[in-house]
């Protein structure tokens, strides 16, 4: 396919901005939502699965208890479909993007994929295996997360910013 973003129909390419601005706030959001309740770090990861450590000789109330199966399964379930869409698609419009190409141009539609895979299968880990599988967790969400960005960012460059007109022969 020869098709270039910045070569496509205003229209198209309006709707391919919002959609990709829409899709861009509704993960940040949930970044935000990471924030609110990790702390966005390996402790308040770790409490968030494994629930809160509280001395058996103390009276507290934990503030978290260890998530059950079933709620890691509607995690897991959720954000592995919902996110897979997501990257799907901003990859999709990606693929006619022409400022990045080769290897890195597939590296960069494919990671995001494979990372949503390692970062909710490593939930699991931190809680039924060792909560030091807390390192994985944030190594493939960085990945993912500045994949599908890096993505993000260039497509609506290109959708945006580039101008180019088609040339008829």
């Amino acid at each position: 396919m020869n098709i270039k973003l910045y070569l496509i129909d205003k229209q198209l390419k309006i709707l391919l901005s919002v959609y990709l601005i829409v899709i861009t706030i509704g993960v940040s959001i949930g970044l935000v939502y990471l924030k609110t309740t990790t702390s966005m770090t390996p402790k308040g990861t770790v409490e968030r699965f494994n629930g809160s450590n509280i001395e058996s000789d103390q009276l507290d109330i934990p503030e978290s208890y260890p998530k059950p199966v079933s709620e890691l399964l509607l995690t897991t379930h959720n954000h592995i479909l919902g996110l897979a869409f997501i990257f799907l698609s901003a990859g999709f419009i990606f693929y006619f993007n022409s400022i990045v190409n080769g290897v890195f141009k597939t590296v960069l539609m494919v990671e995001p994929l494979l990372s949503v895979i390692i970062t909710f299968g490593s939930i699991w880990l931190i809680r039924f295996v060792d909560q030091a599988f807390v390192y994985l967790t944030f190594f493939s969400s960085l990945l993912m997360y500045l994949g599908f960005y890096t993505i993000v960012l260039i497509n609506l460059f290109e959708l945006l910013f580039r101008k180019g007109t088609i040339r008829h022969k």
